[in-house]
């Protein structure tokens, strides 16, 4: 898909609302908040499969935003063929089948293998924002990316910085040669899909509210994770779940992580390039990471590495501020044409 591109500036004196002003900080709180479902989803998994999980927690989202779906039913009506395209890869890529190599690739138990396949999403997202949006950064950002990278990389090695040399060298490593092979490849395919998501929701929020995404992306991956629950089970995949998963487990997970999550996510993403949206999704594996070394209840109870883990978090928000207090202060950039795109 090529993308005419055109000049368009952003001038720093405009007046912005807060959540424009301050929505790259937006995305990180949202990415912090999809985290903090592992308090609740954690106990499911010893009762359902990933699936099911998933699956059910969907059907509660859908319907709970089913009053923002029908109020966006004028919008949908003007979306042109390429916005459409657009819909369909949020819902069924990162929402619906993303989740799903993800959690496969973790259940083969080579989770260095996994997390390194993820550290290569920022890079795929910046990508495929240059080609699909016309998105230009300036000459700063490459090394904010980069130190921003580095401060995951510290915080998700803090134990042994050198593990992901010794899993490209097929060294000491659980798992044979095939299954590392195996999660590497569903880990990037994972990571390949929330970047699209990223690159492709800042694409279809140019026409359509945040409110009405957010509805879209769950709506749209129902009946593709319904489907994967039926292929994996049959009809008798739906007959597991008890009253007392809902309470308070999957109301938490639908309404935090999903409907506030995801509300807050796409409203800093109307206002924030994919490249710098992709960069601020860091805060997921760090949190992922200082939430696993908290003690018991709060956490659970993995050591905490001082001081690389504490260094690599100072990195990663010392560039995630420096993003949100420069992105209205670039010169102009190249932007993709809509009526280019409108007509892909």
């Amino acid at each position: 898909m090529m993308a005419a591109t055109a000049r368009k500036t952003h001038p720093a004196s405009r007046r912005q609302s807060f959540p424009d002003r301050f929505s790259v900080l937006l995305i990180a709180f949202a990415a912090i908040l999809w985290v903090s479902d592992a308090y609740f989803r954690n106990p499911l998994t010893e009762h359902l499969s990933a699936s099911q999980i998933v699956v059910m927690e969907d059907a509660l989202v859908t319907l709970i935003l089913l009053p923002f779906l029908i109020r966006g039913f004028a919008e949908l009506r003007s979306l042109t063929g390429s916005r459409w395209l657009g819909v369909l890869i949020i819902g069924v890529g990162p929402q619906a089948i993303a989740t799903w190599l993800f959690t496969k690739s973790f259940a083969h138990h080579v989770f260095a293998v996994t997390y390194i396949a993820q550290q290569t999403q920022p890079l795929i997202a910046i990508a495929l924002a240059w080609i699909i949006l016309g998105e230009r950064r300036r000459p700063w950002f490459w090394p904010l990316a980069a130190v921003g990278m580095v401060g995951v990389y510290l915080v998700v090695f803090a134990r042994d910085p050198g593990e992901p040399l010794a899993v490209l060298q097929g060294g000491q490593l659980a798992g044979t040669a095939d299954t590392r092979l195996v999660a590497g490849l569903e880990g990037l395919g994972a990571a390949v899909l929330w970047a699209a998501g990223t690159v492709f929701g800042r694409f279809v929020l140019r026409d359509l509210s945040f409110q009405t995404t957010t509805a879209l992306r769950f709506t749209v991956a129902l009946p593709v994770l319904v489907a994967i629950v039926l292929i994996e089970g049959g009809l008798s995949g739906f007959s597991h779940y008890q009253l007392s998963y809902f309470l308070p487990n999957f109301l938490y997970i639908a309404i935090v992580p999903g409907v506030i999550g995801l509300l807050i996510y796409y409203r800093g993403l109307v206002s924030t390039p994919a490249s710098l949206a992709t960069i601020a999704e860091l805060t997921l594996p760090v949190t992922i990471q200082l939430l696993a070394a908290l003690p018991y209840p709060w956490g659970f109870g993995q050591p905490f590495y001082f001081p690389a883990q504490v260094v690599g978090t100072a990195l990663l928000l010392g560039v995630i501020l420096s993003l949100n207090w420069t992105k209205e202060r670039r010169p102009p950039v190249l932007v993709a044409s809509t009526e280019a795109l409108g007509a892909a």
